[in-house]
C-alpha cells in the first residue's frame, strides 16, 4: 500500500470479486430493480424489514466493478439499521459522490470512503448510486423500476 487510494481500489476490487449479501431473499419485505443502462449495470435489491430495522437484505444482477462492490458495501453497511439510519446514510453517501463540497466527511463513511473519487467520473457516479438509489425505491415501497437514465 503506497496510499489511500491503493486502499480504496483494493476494497473495490475485492468487493466486486467476491460480493457480500449476493443472494435472493424469499421472504423479503421490499425488493425494487434498478438499471444503468449506459453501462449495463442491473440490480434486484431484497429487503427484509422487521418493523423498522433492515434485519437481512440481499441483492443480484451483474455490471461493472463499480455498481458491484457498491452494492456489496452497501448491504453490509445498512443491514441492522433502521429505515432512517439508511436513508441518511444513503444521503451522505450521494453527497460524497456527486458534491465536491459535501459537509459530508468520507472517513465518516468508513469503507464506502472508497467510492469518493468516482465524483471525478460523471459517468461512473451513475454506477455507483444504483444500489444506493435501488434501496431508497425499496424502502419507499416503489413500484417503477430505478433507471439512472
Amino acid at each position: 500500500m503506497t496510499d489511500l487510494s491503493d486502499l480504496y481500489q483494493q476494497i473495490i476490487v475485492e468487493h466486486n470479486r467476491s460480493p457480500r449479501n449476493f443472494k435472493r431473499l424469499d421472504d423479503a419485505t421490499r425488493t425494487a430493480a434498478g438499471d444503468n443502462p449506459l453501462c449495463g449495470d442491473k440490480i434486484t435489491l431484497y429487503v427484509k424489514l422487521d418493523g423498522d430495522v433492515i434485519s437481512d437484505i440481499g441483492f443480484q444482477g451483474s455490471g461493472c466493478a463499480i455498481s458491484q462492490s457498491s452494492a456489496s458495501l452497501m448491504t453490509g453497511a445498512v443491514k441492522g439499521k433502521t429505515v432512517v439510519e439508511a436513508e441518511r446514510l444513503f444521503h451522505s453517501f450521494h453527497a460524497m459522490v456527486t458534491d465536491a463540497h459535501a459537509m459530508t466527511d468520507p472517513m465518516s463513511l468508513g469503507k464506502l470512503a472508497a467510492f469518493a473519487g468516482v465524483r471525478q467520473f460523471p459517468s461512473r457516479v451513475k454506477c455507483a448510486n444504483l444500489a444506493w438509489h435501488t434501496l431508497h425505491a425499496a424502502l419507499a415501497a416503489a413500484a417503477e423500476p430505478v433507471s439512472t437514465e
